[in-house]
């Protein structure tokens, strides 16, 4: 194995860490591919394929967390793929300049949006505990608006997956700060929901990069095959790791990535 290969399969383990426990994988791997001499665009897109092995090592060691989620992701996912299909046209069609302007900001406001949960969440009890009472509902009617609550995040999660098959870069810690705002649970089991949701858009964009974009394979297996052994990993950190502080270091690295994407 040559050094830059050996270089990729360890930078690989690192994305799958990162990625898997705080949806940081592109801050490891994207850099780790321009080191090895990739161009962008060709390192945007086999970063892309060589992340699918993300999803894969985080599934098979979250499967305690995954229990009991199944209509949910099922949701979630299709969603996902839907907007990691569009995503993938866009970038195939259209030159990625003006999007990869904004993709600062977008991972700043969801490391803000992460860092500020707890604040949201109340002012949104709040919020709740000061409407009126409602009403007798007719029946059915709490029944519609579950359904369209699940609406309102599978469009949310349509989005991020449009900006997941673009590029991608922070998409996890943006779809973990929505996903922690929908409902009150473990952070594992929202981490690991998240991974399942990001990564089909990841893999469906994959797939059509495989077709029609320059993918570099000896380097996409390489550090797609170290990022199974971190995914894999990843899990059982977030699992016994403290909930606050998790969140905080989460939050304060995706302000980093930012920073590190506005400067690059």
């Amino acid at each position: 194995m040559s050094a830059e290969l050996a270089w990729l399969l360890l930078a690989g383990v690192g994305a799958g860490l990162t990625g898997s426990v705080a949806g940081l994988a592109s801050l490891v791997s994207y850099p780790s591919l321009l080191a090895a001499g990739l161009p962008p665009v060709v390192a945007n897109v086999t970063n892309t394929v060589a992340m699918f092995g993300v999803t894969g090592g985080t599934v098979a060691g979250s499967r305690r967390e995954l229990r009991g989620q199944g209509r949910r992701i099922a949701w979630l996912a299709l969603a996902s793929f839907l907007g990691g299909a569009v995503g993938a046209a866009l970038l195939l069609t259209t030159p990625a300049e003006a999007f990869e302007t904004v993709v600062p900001w977008l991972v700043g406001a969801g490391a803000v949006l992460l860092l500020l949960r707890d604040r949201i969440r109340a002012w949104a009890a709040a919020r709740a505990a000061a409407r009126p009472p409602r009403q007798d509902s007719p029946a059915g009617a709490e029944e519609r608006r579950t359904l369209a609550r699940g609406f309102g995040w599978g469009v949310i999660v349509f989005v991020l997956g449009i900006y997941g098959g673009y590029f991608g870069a922070g998409v996890g810690i943006i779809a973990l700060a929505v996903l922690v705002l929908e409902r009150t649970e473990a952070l594992a089991i929202t981490n690991a929901v998240k991974n399942v949701a990001t990564g089909v858009a990841n893999g469906t964009a994959a797939i059509a990069y495989v077709f029609f974009a320059p993918v570099d394979w000896p380097a996409a297996i390489a550090l797609g095959a170290g990022a199974v052994i971190g995914g894999f990993l990843g899990p059982a950190i977030v699992r016994v790791a403290p909930e606050r502080p998790l969140r905080w270091l989460v939050g304060l690295a995706g302000l980093g990535l930012a920073v590190h994407l506005a400067t690059a």
